[in-house]
């Protein structure tokens, strides 16, 4: 089902471009009964019973406390089919998109869940749910593909897959530009507040994006271990100057660890790596330092020699202090476990410090369905009253192919099969099937459909054709008899005149 094909943009001249930022926001509470304003970001939430998800069912989640997003969730059968939320974009435009999973109790189930996330046809990720009451979240960085992106769910190996709540924030035109976003996605893979006061996470209304930044405080296996001797935290209630590409908050930005001995040094899991990343590090300097006192260091990452050699200056890279410095690595090849120290300088008087960083892996977009083939399943659909089954969502062949279609498995798919036998089609065939040219069967019998034999001389691929029981008139085409690779085809109870190619009676093709 669409959801706001075009987004209400309410964005009067004198109202702030975060106002209008915010007008762009789409948040969905999966399984949620009603909609509702979060009493906590001030966020309106909607729900997805029955017009924007009419598949699956609404669950509790069993848990004793949480956000109202986590309250419900939706879970959806385990089939082979996908199940796709579709959500309006502008082209081209870049836009956070965030799936949250938290199932909330297992005491009933057999096994957790495990299923696959897609976006569009690109696989985001395979959720995996270990802990019942953790809040599982997945966040992709795209640029717009198109004026709809799909998030689909499906295939799962285990358990029965299910999604808490959606959300698609825009960005402001600086951010996350790279070099390769027509050919990659960005997965987030760390987003980690430094220094941060509590366990809690930042995101809006502290970033006006919405991003979610991990507390350091955060207790999970694997992550911020490794923590060196001396580390302490710091923080300001100054304001940090952060108008830079990426614009992290200024909440972030108050809080920092020192390495009060000379290192900093921390160690990470990295979901889905190795592979290659894009990584920010976001640097303020939140002490007012002395005449004499500096501040230098330099990365020190195993395997990476080549990212060592830079000095960081904080107060001299950023033209002062309590603003902003984000250096970046734009294309770096990352292990699954992630080891990164920052060491002072000689000539330094203090440790080094830092912010917060950001992760985001390299994401393959995988192709869609070729769009000419799209063109001519849509139409035939048109032809048919009957609702939409649950498998027409979101790409024709990826993740998972609708029922009455086979396709190739080449980049792009391409439509090999049409069955819509009886399916209660009415009107022409559109002559657009003339472009499937990897058709290899063509299913169109027991319908309503009307108007002349359907426009097929460029299928060379073409094996079987079933036309029977329907309305169609008019003579045959003389070229049936020449398609190469005919081998059945049957017209019968409908009102064709004329004569048959001779072709056709010559005993290659089962003709009815």
């Amino acid at each position: 089902m669409g959801l706001y094909s075009h987004f209400l943009v309410l964005c009067l001249f004198s109202v702030s471009s975060v106002t209008c930022q915010v007008t762009e926001f789409i948040s969905i509470d999966c399984g949620g009964t009603s909609n509702y304003t979060d009493p906590i970001t001030g966020l309106a939430w909607i729900s997805d019973n029955g017009t924007i998800m009419k598949y699956g069912k609404s669950s509790e989640a069993q848990i004793s406390n949480g956000n109202m997003q986590y309250q419900r969730r939706r879970d959806f059968p385990i089939d082979s089919n996908k199940y796709c939320y579709t959500l309006g974009t502008k082209e081209r435009r870049r836009y956070l998109v965030r799936a949250t999973f938290q199932y909330g109790s297992l005491e009933n189930e057999d096994a957790y869940p495990k299923f696959d996330l897609y976006l569009d046809t690109t696989k985001w990720s395979t959720v995996v749910v270990l802990e019942a009451a953790r809040v599982y979240v997945k966040e992709m960085i795209i640029r717009a593909p198109s004026s709809s992106i799909d998030v689909c769910i499906c295939c799962a190996t285990t358990g029965s897959p299910f999604i808490s709540s959606l959300e698609l924030r825009p960005l402001n035109l600086s951010m996350y530009a790279t070099d390769f976003e027509d050919d990659f996605f960005l997965e987030v893979a760390a987003r980690v507040n430094f220094g941060a006061l509590s366990k809690d996470v930042i995101r809006y209304p502290d970033d006006p994006y919405d991003r979610i930044w991990d507390s350091d405080l955060a207790k999970r296996q694997n992550y911020l271990v490794g923590v060196a001797p001396g580390t302490v935290r710091i923080n300001t209630s100054k304001h940090v100057d952060t108008r830079t590409r990426e614009y992290p908050p200024v909440k972030v930005m108050q809080t920092a660890v020192v390495g009060t001995k000379g290192m900093l040094s921390y160690r990470l899991n990295l979901e889905d790596f190795p592979a290659n990343a894009r990584a920010f590090a976001y640097f303020a300097e939140i002490q007012d330092l002395g005449g004499n006192e500096t501040r230098k260091f330099k990365l020190q990452q195993p395997y990476s020699p080549d990212y060592s050699n830079a000095v960081v200056n904080i107060a001299e890279n950023a033209n002062g202090s309590y603003t902003l410095y984000e250096p970046s690595y734009m294309n770096v090849s990352l292990d699954f476990i992630l080891s990164f120290s920052f060491v002072k300088t000689r000539d330094s008087t203090l440790g080094p410090l830092i912010n917060a960083i950001e992760i985001s892996k390299y994401l393959k977009i995988e192709q869609k369905t070729d769009s000419k083939d799209v063109t001519v399943l849509n139409a035939l659909r048109s032809l048919s009253a009957e609702s939409a089954s649950a498998n027409e969502q979101g790409d024709p062949c990826v993740p998972a192919h609708w029922e009455w279609v086979n396709c190739t498995s080449t980049t792009p798919p391409r439509i090999t099969k049409i069955a819509l036998s009886g399916k209660n089609l009415k009107g022409e065939i559109p002559p657009e099937i003339n472009s499937l040219e990897q058709l290899t069967e063509l299913w169109l019998d027991g319908n309503f459909l009307t108007g002349s034999f359907p426009a097929i001389s460029n299928l060379l691929n073409l094996k079987i054709v079933h036309l029977e029981n329907n309305k169609l008139n008019g003579p045959l085409p003389k070229y049936l008899g020449s398609l190469p690779e005919l081998q059945e085809l049957y017209i019968q109870n409908n009102f064709f005149s004329g004569k048959v190619p001779s072709e056709l009676l010559a005993g290659k093709v089962i003709f009815k």
